[in-house]
């Protein structure tokens, strides 16, 4: 393993430790039983630190770049677990307004995880690569908007307070921003697919 993939290991490590205990000590429970400030801080700032990382490293980037497209997207396959959210909906648990989008959505994109890895991580499917990516990226986003504005839109409604107590919290402070940065290492990998191919032609023609 390279000094990049170490460090990346053990950050992800720490990561996990410091959601799992950020939780345990219910910072992220909030007495309106919505969903808060403070979990949408948790989703987005691990993002925000990974695109300063990758934009400010050349060694981390080109790290991230070389990680398997294949494997990063099979790891999606992950979010079949969002069928949680849809049996906690239908059991009145959660509000279907925020269970329901973000279950199906989650479990679509776990579905076929598998079958975009094996079928078109490559660049000749290079455009619905990114699609299927962006469609990933579209339900986390959705997923965390609903999650924060359900309870605050519709306060007299079913609370949201599971999702901010564990096991649920893991979520939205872990899983969602990982899954996220996989889509956004996966789309970057993507778009240097049509380059490479762009000069392989290019090649080609200037040798016929």
């Amino acid at each position: 393993m390279t000094r990049y993939g170490k460090i990346s290991v053990g950050l992800i490590a720490v990561w996990f430790a410091i959601a799992g205990s950020t939780s345990a000590l219910q910072i992220y429970k909030n007495d309106a039983n919505r969903v808060g400030a403070a979990v949408g801080i948790a989703a987005t700032l691990p993002i925000l630190l990974f695109a300063a990382w990758f934009a400010a490293s050349k060694g981390f980037r080109e790290f991230a770049m070389g990680l398997s497209a294949r494997t990063l997207t099979a790891l999606q396959t992950g979010r079949v677990m969002g069928v949680v959210f849809v049996i906690l909906g239908a059991r009145g648990e959660l509000p279907t307004r925020f269970a329901w989008p973000a279950g199906y959505g989650d479990m679509f994109i776990g579905l076929t995880a598998s079958i975009v890895a094996w079928k078109l991580a490559t660049a000749e499917h290079r455009g619905s690569f990114i699609f299927w990516q962006g469609l990933g990226m579209l339900d986390l986003v959705t997923a965390v908007g609903l999650g924060v504005s359900t309870g605050i839109l519709h306060p007299e409604g079913i609370s949201m307070a599971a999702v901010t107590g564990l096991p649920l919290s893991i979520i939205p402070t872990f899983f969602v921003p990982l899954y996220f940065i996989f889509h956004i290492i996966s789309i970057a990998q993507a778009r240097g697919w049509a380059a490479v191919s762009g000069e392989n032609r290019r090649a080609v023609g200037q040798a016929i």
